[in-house]
């Protein structure tokens, strides 16, 4: 089930994002972040720019939230989407039902454009989001560094409707 998120789901969240850090695929975070560092980023976002999380026999698997994109209002139809999914979940179809729920609902949020900002290394999440029809709009070569390796950044986007 696929609902919008509640600060009781903000431990959960930080645990499923944290458990992505080692992979070095889905962030640029090098260190586990904290509940208490993520409770401002979580107040943020609102109906606006909601955070999902989809809870299957009672436990949070996986969530996706909606960003503001560069935070000027000529963007306001812009969004970035993120989308976590626990380690134990992964390969079972939350991802794919978390993106497929963002891309729904964000036109009567008033987005015409979706982005993701994506590891070039991370060819799972690039074909993921490729199959919802997300193209790749920009590149930043070696704009990262993980674990001394210079990484690229892809952005891809989709426009709704």
């Amino acid at each position: 089930m696929i609902r919008l998120a509640a600060p009781a789901d903000l431990p959960r969240i930080v645990e499923i994002y944290n458990a992505a850090i080692p992979g070095r695929l889905a962030t640029a975070d090098t260190e586990p972040v904290t509940v208490e560092a993520r409770r401002a980023w979580f107040e943020k976002h609102g109906p606006r720019r909601p955070i999902w999380v989809d809870e299957r026999d009672g436990e949070v698997i996986g969530w996706a939230s909606l960003t503001d994109f560069y935070g000027r209002p000529a963007y306001g139809a812009t969004a970035e989407l993120s989308i976590y999914v626990a380690p134990e979940a992964q390969r079972r179809g939350v991802a794919r039902a978390l993106v497929a729920h963002a891309v729904a609902a964000s036109p009567a949020l008033g987005l015409t454009t979706l982005l993701g900002f994506v590891f070039g290394h991370n060819a799972p999440s690039l074909a993921l989001l490729g199959g919802f029809g997300f193209v790749r709009w920009g590149h930043l070569p070696r704009v990262a560094v993980l674990e001394g390796v210079e990484r690229d950044l892809d952005i891809v986007g989709l426009r709704l409707g």
